[in-house]
């Protein structure tokens, strides 16, 4: 019998009572006093205590004595050992301050059921280390104990849940003899002692719902803190906390906590490198930072050149027993067989990230299927969801999964592999980009690919989702030798490319497709790829003088070919390097030129677009009036001549912001206006956020010269936001200058 249980069943009988009137009297179960009195269970809590006072009729000296005697036989002897104790914690935690918060509310909340923390993500961003952190800053509120519990998760074998609620059960020093015997009894115990007492619970590494479910508290003040790479999502009523890897400065700062190397301010720069190849992943960078410190020797420069050999980083990251690959292999282990195919094969995209349908053209199933893979990583901590249907992984993890292929699949496997998804990206970007070619502008007949291309909107959408794919595809092709591919795809992409002009992946593209057309047979070809290069290195890499280079080279090779329509073209784009690089007096005969040759062509798409670069050259010249006249009369050869509908809608959009902007610097502010809003619209449709700015911008001038100050500010706002990210220095100038007129 305790000293507790003596002191109780003294007081009882002095009181005349019976356990089973004391019980009465008091609210708490005979048999919960009887197991009091007789040492078998732990002094109660002070609700319970308060109780059993009151019922006893001890005054606050007697109460205060007797719960004196209770917590003296809830501290455990000196030296007597403690099942379930929490790890050490780490001295140098960093970061995780807004989940720690949010886990801290969640304890202190007190309504309604137990309070339960899962705290789940992949393996290395540091779930125990946060558990344990909690428990230890919460120490105070849980005077009952901290208990720690490893349920084995990732094993091929968790730990039983019976096992777990036994081991629970004796930490909380219910005796052998009164445990439950099947897991049933066991958890209805636990939860009836976690009722009566304020503990808090770490239980680590949880592999299923079904594992963890039975270990829960029910009520009472009690909390568990879960931690697993699984979501769980089929616990109803937890908190849960999805773990992010740290932020940059967070993990310099560990790097720095761990390595006197890393302190030294001169190696910041370092510092951050080594957190970035780390992926900023709390395991990758403990273990960077302790090879580092290990290691006095070494500066963290030596760390960043062997971090650098991406095929050695995760060797690198590896220390005595620590290791993430070893880390990340113990996830991999448990997916499915079709799960480890889908994760090893995703290595193969060459992008950021990707859709279920990217996924389902590697393992030749359908997208349904390839979800459901794709779910499965995700839950296991292996994949991220990066929005609606996108996934990515961690940079660490596309390593693994590298290895995992090179591993497990021969080289034929892989390059077929990689060619299969290549070939769908390419072609699927071919049909995507033809929505814009004035020669197709549909979907072509009996169209079956997995991905929405019913409209020009959902083409739009795909290349622009899956542009690091299909660049990648792009490139991989260009390597590979399949030059008419290459071309094929540049020349889908010649009209789509003018919605992102500024786009310098573009001159990547048409550098590719220049290439592999002069490996091919069709010289016609190679001076029209010219071309396409030189409006590229222009419009969007900003190189207008070698764009003028280039589209000279382009004429030659035309005139040697006798094509007039491509003379034109090489022309047309000369004028325009020329007229970006501030010299309108060079590009206005070559436009001229180049609206002749393409009258004699036949080329009436081309030609309906000179005339608006005559206009804007002699606007830039200082000549207005003669602008707004060649922008007149480009107008009606639009409405004229059988011109395509993008290079229609191009053409007329350039003649419309032009004399808008003529009329504007002739101080016509009233017929600019309405130049201007008559444009919005095209430009709308058109989708260059260039243009759409030029158009709000002179709608706002215009507006604030006529005197409505207030109907201008909403554009001249949208006008300079829309050129914060464009190169339009001249535009963007003008748009503060007339905002700073409204202050």
């Amino acid at each position: 019998m305790s000293e507790f249980g003596s002191r109780l069943r003294e007081l009882r009988r002095a009181a005349g009572l019976t356990m089973e009137q004391l019980a009465e009297a008091s609210g708490v179960s005979a048999r919960a006093i009887s197991d009091m009195e007789r040492g078998h269970s732990r002094a109660p809590q002070a609700r319970t205590l308060t109780a059993l006072a009151a019922a006893l009729g001890l005054d606050p000296g007697g109460e205060r004595d007797l719960g004196e005697t209770a917590r003296q036989q809830r501290t455990p002897a000196a030296g007597r050992p403690r099942l379930c104790e929490p790890p050490r914690a780490i001295k140098d935690f960093v970061g995780r301050a807004d989940e720690l918060d949010r886990m801290r509310r969640h304890a202190l909340a007190g309504l309604g059921p137990a309070a339960v923390a899962v705290v789940h993500g992949q393996a290395g961003l540091g779930k125990t280390a946060l558990a344990v952190r909690l428990a230890d800053q919460l120490r105070d509120r849980y005077p009952d104990g901290r208990f720690y519990l490893d349920l084995r998760g990732t094993d091929p074998e968790p730990m039983p849940t019976g096992d777990a609620l036994v081991r629970l059960l004796r930490a909380l020093e219910v005796t052998a003899r009164q445990i439950g015997e099947t897991d049933d009894e066991r958890s209805s115990q636990l939860r009836a002692v976690l009722r009566e007492r304020r503990c808090l619970l770490v239980l680590d590494n949880a592999g299923s719902e079904a594992q963890v479910r039975p270990l829960l508290p029910s009520e009472g003040e009690s909390l568990a803190v879960v931690t697993s790479r699984r979501v769980l999502g089929g616990l109803e009523g937890v908190e849960r906390i999805a773990l992010a890897p740290l932020a940059p400065a967070e993990s310099a700062a560990l790097l720095r906590a761990i390595a006197v190397q890393a302190a030294d301010p001169r190696a910041a720069a370092e510092v951050e490198a080594v957190a970035r190849l780390c992926g900023h992943l709390p395991l990758a960078l403990r273990i960077a930072g302790t090879r580092l410190a290990t290691r006095p020797a070494w500066t963290v420069e030596h760390l960043v050149t062997r971090l650098a050999d991406a095929d050695r980083r995760l060797a690198t990251l590896s220390t005595g027993d620590l290791g993430v690959a070893t880390a990340f292999a113990l996830s991999h282990a448990q997916l499915s067989r079709p799960a480890r195919e889908l994760f090893r094969r995703l290595a193969h995209v060459p992008g950021v990230d990707f859709a279920p349908a990217l996924a389902a053209v590697l393992t030749g199933t359908r997208p349904d299927d390839a979800a459901d893979g794709l779910d499965e990583l995700v839950d296991l901590g292996l994949l991220q969801q990066s929005g609606p249907d996108r996934y990515r992984f961690h940079d660490l993890i596309r390593l693994f999964a590298q290895e995992r292929l090179r591993i497990e699949e021969p080289a034929g496997t892989r390059a077929a592999t990689a060619k299969r998804m290549a070939d769908w990206l390419l072609e699927t970007a071919i049909v995507a980009g033809r929505w814009f070619e004035p020669g197709y502008g549909c979907l072509p007949d009996g169209y079956a690919g997995p991905v929405p291309l019913a409209t020009a909107e959902e083409a739009d959408a795909w290349l622009q989702a899956e542009r690091n794919n299909w660049l990648g595809a792009l490139r991989s092709a260009s390597r590979g030798g399949q030059y008419q591919l290459v071309v094929d795809v540049a020349e889908a992409m010649h009209w789509y490319s003018d919605k992102y002009v500024r786009a310098e992946y573009w001159y990547d593209v048409y550098g590719r497709s220049r290439a592999a057309a002069a490996r091919l047979p069709d010289r016609r070809q190679e001076v029209t790829h010219i071309n396409y290069f030189s409006w590229a290195a222009t419009n969007c890499a900003r190189r207008p003088d070698e764009g003028a280079r280039i589209a000279m080279d382009a004429r030659r090779v035309a005139v040697e070919l006798g094509d007039v329509k491509e003379q034109a073209w090489a022309l047309r784009y000369a004028g325009d390097a020329w007229r970006l690089a501030g010299t309108p007096e060079a590009a206005l005969p070559a436009y001229r030129e180049a609206a002749e040759l393409a009258e004699a062509a036949g080329d009436h798409d081309g030609y309906v677009q000179l005339r608006p670069g005559i206009a804007r050259s002699l606007a830039e010249l200082g000549r207005d009036e003669e602008a707004i006249a060649e922008c007149a009369a480009a107008l009606a050869e639009i409405d004229a001549r059988p011109v395509a509908p993008r290079p229609a809608l191009g053409a007329r959009l350039n003649a419309q912001l032009t004399t808008a902007s003529s009329l504007a610097r002739l101080g016509r502010w009233a017929e600019s206006l309405r130049a201007a809003e008559e444009a919005l619209p095209v430009a709308v449709e058109y989708g260059y956020a260039g243009y759409l700015a030029e158009v709000h911008l002179t709608i706002g001038r215009a507006r604030l010269a006529l005197g409505a100050r207030d109907a201008a500010r909403p554009s001249l706002h949208l006008a300079r936001d829309l050129l914060r990210d464009l190169p339009h220095s001249a535009l963007q100038t003008l748009a503060r200058e007339s905002l700073r007129s409204l202050a």
